[in-house]
């Protein structure tokens, strides 16, 4: 029997309105604030009693404070649903085809003011402040190495100056950290480094890419490209720029997220190849690094094998 549903995209998933999602799975906000922008829900995550999920429909974005997750619409459903990306990507796809999915009323944005912190990037220096710096070494990545990547930067954020790690992205925004805040200043975009090799390693996140570095500081630069997402919801942005490699290594995060897109990228059969497992019981290769830095000076026995991937021993 033919399979007559219409398929949809992830794309086409994350344009859909989060007010109008929830409302469709039976979820209202509790209050309504900021000129009707910021719908503060009971978490659909988890059990509360004080709202403390908040989706700003000028963004089409939600955060839970209490799990400190957040994201767009596909984040949401892959820790709603506890499903893999083929298997949401098909249940959208039922909806789609059965008219169930909600429509993108564009005029709920119309209007909207959207309050969100501006950051205004000031300077960027060479790493120096000593706040920053036992960052680093509590996350286990030693500074020479964070330097040749990472600068210091200055900002300024509702009147206030502030300064943070910042590594820079293709578009010439920053994803910034300091010792209690992950913050990103405009515009978003993924994290390129080209060396002219023919197969490529890809990173959730900065410190992850680091970590990686730490573990290999033996490999020559020039051995892989790098492809740091700068958030897992960037992967979709990331595939032309990885499109053109043999082997693309995932070091994606193992919670909901980034198991959910590991799981997403092996289906699509393009030379992707999962990494997470030696981290498997960690949230992610910084996470694991951490635990294990107390390994003798990290010494691992590194080898190139087949296709380019990494052979490890202790």
């Amino acid at each position: 029997m033919a399979d007559n549903r219409q398929q949809i995209s992830l794309a086409e998933i994350k344009n859909l309105d989060i007010v109008e999602y929830l409302a469709g799975q039976g979820f209202q906000p509790e209050t309504i604030k900021k000129n009707g922008n910021d719908h503060w829900y009971l978490s659909p995550l988890r059990s509360e009693s004080e709202a403390s999920f908040k989706v700003n429909q000028n963004k089409n974005s939600w955060f839970d404070f209490g799990l400190y997750k957040g994201g767009n619409l596909v984040d949401f459903c892959l820790l709603y649903f506890k499903c893999t990306i083929p298997e949401l990507l098909d249940k959208f796809s039922l909806q789609k085809s059965a008219n169930l999915l909600p429509a993108v009323h564009f005029d709920h944005h119309e209007g909207l003011v959207d309050e969100a912190p501006l950051i205004h990037i000031i300077s960027d220096n060479d790493l120096f402040r000593f706040p920053l710096k036992n960052l680093l070494v509590e996350r286990a990545i030693p500074i020479e190495i964070a330097a040749r990547y990472c600068r210091e930067v200055d900002y300024e954020m509702n009147g206030h100056q502030l300064y943070a790690i910042g590594f820079k992205n293709d578009a010439g925004g920053y994803e910034l950290r300091d010792p209690k805040f992950k913050r990103s200043s405009s515009p978003k975009d993924i994290t390129t480094i080209i060396n002219g090799a023919d197969s490529v390693h890809v990173f959730e996140g900065f410190m992850d890419f680091l970590s990686w570095k730490v573990l290999h500081p033996e490999v020559p630069e020039k051995t892989f490209d790098f492809v740091v997402l700068n958030g897992a919801g960037m992967f979709e942005r990331a595939r032309p720029a990885l499109a053109k490699y043999n082997v693309k290594h995932l070091w994606l995060d193992r919670d909901a997220t980034g198991r959910g897109y590991t799981q997403y990228a092996l289906t699509l059969k393009e030379g992707y190849a999962d990494e997470s497992t030696l981290y498997q019981n960690s949230k992610d290769l910084n996470d694991w690094l951490r635990l294990n830095a107390q390994v003798p000076k990290l010494a691992l026995a590194v080898e190139i094998g087949p296709r380019g991937r990494l052979r490890q021993s202790f």
